[in-house]
């Protein structure tokens, strides 16, 4: 079976921990799908915004999917409200993943037919919402 190739869009800041241990699970061989991490070396306040859309545009657009990982601070995020609008133009499938079922959600995953979610960060949640994407 073709791996599900997964762009990771979360809070670099704040939600590091959270990207990381997606990238851990990925090693485990129940997963049947690829993470990409789009991380980059710049710092995402930057000043060269053109430059970060850039390098991170062809990295969503070369995978199935975006996972937002949906944490405290993701709803105030422009950058992640313009990775979801860039994975939403090039329709690509939408999985959020909230890490404290409370989290405000970034608005544009809400009321998109096919959004999947996994409201618990775990393993067989987050399994299932990409399996059913």
């Amino acid at each position: 079976m073709a791996k599900k190739t997964v762009f990771i869009s979360f809070d670099y800041d704040n939600d590091a921990y959270w990207k990381n241990l997606l990238l851990a699970w990925d090693k485990h061989n129940d997963f049947d799908f690829g993470f990409y991490d789009g991380s980059l070396k710049d710092a995402i306040n930057s000043t060269n915004a053109a430059y970060i859309k850039s390098q991170i545009k062809p990295k969503i657009l070369a995978a199935g999917r975006l996972l937002c990982i949906v944490g405290e601070t993701t709803s105030k995020s422009a950058w992640i409200d313009w990775e979801i609008q860039t994975a939403k133009d090039a329709s690509k499938k939408l999985i959020g993943v909230k890490t404290a079922k409370d989290n405000t959600s970034p608005s544009g995953l809400l009321g998109i037919f096919g959004t999947k979610w996994a409201l618990s960060f775990n393993f067989d949640a987050i399994k299932k919402a990409i399996d059913e994407s």
